[in-house]
């Protein structure tokens, strides 16, 4: 039976909660009115990181990453979801001797437009924790060597057309009085100036590929125009010297690239094959894909390459043959700007070559993946089914070479 003190009790506990409850849900509205509106301080640090410029990750002492930023993927600090090697053996010291240590990431293998020079830094956090910062330092070590190579190239190569051309030009100040004389030297004085222009020209383009300027945005281009281009532009030297160039049917295919770098090179391997091939020897152009990759093979039957020389080809004012390079006017640039070409394309050059048989270079470009077309609803295919060209299966590129390519493209590079 419920007595009035105990029935008291009770109506008094109830209260007590109700006020109790109210006190509590005001003071968590005022915490609520008093926080300010937006990210907390733990978000905004987390979005500085991730926003960062350079490469940053978060290691614990047993070197798993804890946090790190999309730019680690980018700068090579993070692939398939860990750390770099060298990174983690550098926490790991780091860890014991609670100093900071600086690191080298560079990328063991560059290619392309990847970064080339990357610096880590390595710093305890303490309890265990290390972070690494990778900084991209390419651009600037990219545009040193430019300078460097520069001054020695022009210090070396362009004494010599200027020398001749003051000597030249003292032979007709002597000889002024006869005009054969002067005619004669007056020719050779514009050979050597055309020649010296041509590698001022060269030098510059080769320093714009080598990271002096910034390079071009890279867009879809056919290949078969690059190829036109290019043959329109080694018609008249190979005419004068009684070579044909003979080209494989059109392929279609596309390349991410810079459509004037790629005729450009591709114009560097044409020239190159005409000047070293004897008068009536026939020239090849093929393309093809293969493994993703673009292949555009320039056949030659000319000297050839031994195969001491073949990776010294491709370097700045190397000549295979030094007498024909002075008869024929080159300046030992052209596969070197080949080369940068396809290196900062993500691609590469390549070469197969035998003395008296011929050579054959090949560039190898990435190929543009076209976008897979979108499928269509049920529904709409019901009420407006497709065209018929739309099932004919997509056909894959096929390369059809000439009687006069060489049966070794593809197959020795």
């Amino acid at each position: 039976m419920t007595t009035p003190v105990s029935l008291a009790l009770a109506i008094g506990a109830l209260v007590a909660g109700a006020v109790a409850g109210y006190i509590l849900a005001r003071v968590r509205t005022r915490r609520e009115e008093v926080r300010p509106p937006g990210p907390t301080v733990a978000e905004l640090l987390e979005r500085l990181v991730r926003s960062s410029n350079n490469g940053v990750v978060v290691l614990n002492r047993f070197g798993d990453m804890v946090l790190h930023n999309p730019r680690a993927y980018e700068l090579g600090l993070v692939k398939v979801n860990q750390a770099d090697p060298r990174a983690r053996k550098a926490a790991e010291q780091v860890v014991e001797t609670e100093e900071p240590l600086e690191i080298d990431l560079s990328p063991l293998e560059a290619r392309g437009r990847q970064p080339e020079a990357v610096l880590g830094q390595v710093r305890p956090l303490g309890d265990g924790f290390t972070v690494v910062e990778a900084i991209d330092h390419s651009e600037a070590i990219r545009l040193e060597a430019v300078r460097r190579d520069f001054v020695a190239n022009v210090s070396h190569e362009l004494k010599t057309p200027v020398g001749a051309i003051a000597l030249l030009t003292e032979a007709v100040l002597d000889a002024a009085e006869d005009v054969a004389e002067v005619r004669r030297f007056g020719g050779k004085i514009l050979r050597e100036s055309t020649r010296l222009g041509q590698l001022v020209t060269e030098l510059i383009a080769l320093s714009r590929l080598q990271g002096a300027e910034r390079l071009p945005d890279l867009n879809v281009v056919e290949v078969d125009a690059v190829v036109r281009e290019a043959l329109g532009r080694t018609t008249l030297s190979a005419e004068s010297a009684d070579i044909g160039i003979t080209t494989d049917h059109p392929s279609g295919l596309l390349v991410e690239g810079d459509r004037t770098l790629l005729v450009t090179a591709l114009s560097n391997l044409l020239e190159n094959a005409v000047a070293y091939s004897p008068a009536g020897s026939p020239v090849s152009i093929s393309r093809r894909l293969a493994d993703g990759m673009v292949e555009i093979a320039v056949t030659d039957r000319g000297i050839g390459i031994a195969e001491d020389e073949q990776q010294r080809v491709f370097e700045r004012f190397y000549r295979a043959d030094k007498a024909r390079s002075r008869a024929t006017g080159g300046t030992g640039l052209g596969l070197a700007i080949v080369k940068h070409v396809a290196a900062n394309h993500g691609g590469s050059v390549g070469l197969w070559s035998r003395p008296g048989t011929g050579s054959t270079f090949t560039l190898r470009i990435p190929a543009h993946v076209r976008p897979e077309p979108a499928t269509e609803p049920a529904r709409a295919a019901k009420t407006s089914p497709a065209p018929r060209q739309e099932k004919t299966p997509e056909r894959t590129p096929r390369l059809v070479v000439t009687g006069q390519d060489s049966p070794d493209h593809g197959g020795n590079l």
